[in-house]
């Protein structure tokens, strides 16, 4: 069996022989050259492609189909809505791991052992502080309306001016005290944006807490000696930190390569990676799950609202993704933590126009034919509001267990020695121009 495509502007032909193709022949039919690339992890060296067709470029706005790294960090297979973070399928970890374990595994590739494991959870506990002038002098600096993530993406970028020999990326020991330092102390600097952007006043971590339930006390604490968090939603923010904590090569994390592959401090490039997560079209779905929801404002306009999508008119918010073209694994598992949670706090007043929703809309040949189904998004702002956390800390609490995927990432490009990234661009301003003095414009 053959198949070939041919290009008419380049005259290119790509042959792809076999029933099961493992090479590719490119052809240039400017020259008659051909060259035979082999299919590697199911993908073809571009600098292969670029031999055989010199001067021509791939064309991939968004990075639709083109991998720009190598990685042994996250399996991701859309068609079949499988999510591994190295091999270990995203179910069992939710259910039998913990945040921190996670993070463990993905910077170091396995799984901690006793020992390890203790050393890890003691070392990242006793690094939660942060230096006082941190607190002082830069966090209180900002206005008093200050949003959360804008304050979070500065305090991280800031975080390299205290730590001098951040910049020595190449020595293990000091690359791992950053990467520790990061973990620790990425709840501490989100709780403390809350904190501020609300008028109250800082909240020390306490050592003796998890990591979750030391985050939840530095949010919430009072004027109670300690604050105790309910297990269980201790336990479910702990489960969404495991869904969060990576997602292969999303914006932010190709963001945090991208800048990393320049060699610069991982204080410098998680802020980057942060900023990436900022933007609304990366980090606040759920926010806008949210908003969509509270804009039905009923299950009996259910009905009215799919219609609605269905005729142009408004986008259903929490279902697709870019990546998934089945049911997201994450979803399922976010969906029974939901179950914990309302069991705690009350049901959301917006859950049963999402259950409503979800039912509508995949009973609707629309939807299910495009391949439509609830994203983690869909579910994990309800859990967060019924938490008590503004939607304005959405992007902040993905933020935080993000970090330990984004250093995996970091660290796996400097094992690699990655060279920096610097794509091409098809040139498309004008041809040379003489410069016309501006009085005879």
């Amino acid at each position: 069996m053959t198949d070939t495509a041919v290009s008419p502007t380049i005259g290119v032909r790509i042959v792809i022989e076999g029933s099961v193709a493992e090479s590719i022949t490119v052809t240039d039919n400017r020259t008659g050259t051909s060259v035979e690339i082999p299919i590697e992890n199911g993908g073809v060296a571009a600098s292969q492609f670029t031999k055989a067709v010199p001067g021509v470029w791939f064309y991939d706005p968004g990075f639709m189909a083109t991998a720009a790294a190598e990685s042994s960090i996250t399996y991701l297979d859309g068609d079949a809505g499988v999510l591994r973070y190295r091999g270990y399928p995203i179910e069992q970890l939710a259910e039998h791991s913990t945040y921190l374990e996670v993070s463990y595994l993905l910077i170091h590739g396995e799984l901690p052992s006793v020992e390890q494991s203790a050393a890890w959870n003691r070392e990242v506990t006793y690094h939660t502080f942060i230096h006082e002038n941190v607190r002082k002098r830069f966090l209180e600096g900002f206005n008093y309306d200050a949003h959360p993530m804008g304050m979070l993406v500065s305090a991280i970028a800031a975080l390299s001016t205290y730590y001098a020999d951040a910049k020595n990326i190449f020595d293990p020991e000091i690359l791992q005290k950053q990467i520790i330092r990061l973990i620790a102390k990425m709840p501490t600097l989100a709780a403390a944006a809350h904190r501020f952007s609300v008028g109250m006043p800082f909240v020390y971590p306490d050592n003796s807490l998890s990591y979750t339930e030391n985050f939840l006390s530095m949010m919430w604490k009072v004027a109670e000696p300690r604050y105790e968090a309910d297990p269980a939603l201790a336990k479910a923010l702990d489960v969404l930190f495991i869904l969060h904590a990576d997602h292969e090569q999303n914006c932010g994390t190709t963001a945090m390569r991208t800048v990393g592959s320049a060699h610069t401090d991982p204080y410098s490039a998680t802020a980057a990676a942060t900023a990436a997560l900022y933007g609304p079209r990366h980090g606040g779905a759920n926010e806008a799950v949210l908003k969509m929801l509270t804009e039905i404002g009923h299950i009996d306009n259910v009905p009215a609202f799919i219609e609605g999508v269905k005729a142009g008119n408004g986008k259903l918010q929490g279902f697709g993704h870019r990546v998934y073209k089945n049911f997201d694994p994450r979803a399922t598992i976010i969906k029974a933590t939901a179950d914990k949670v309302f069991a705690v706090t009350g049901k959301n007043p917006l859950l049963d126009i999402a259950l409503k929703l979800e039912e509508v809309a995949l009973k609707d040949e629309y939807f299910t034919s495009r391949k439509l189904y609830p994203n983690v998004d869909f579910y994990s702002g309800l859990i967060y509001q019924a938490m008590g956390f503004p939607m304005e800390m959405f992007t902040v609490l993905f933020a935080i267990p993000r970090t330990s995927g984004w250093l995996a990432h970091y660290k796996e490009l400097l094992d690699q020695d990655v060279k920096i990234a610097r794509p091409r661009q098809l040139y498309t301003g004008s041809d040379v121009r003489n410069y016309v003095p501006m009085s005879s414009r």
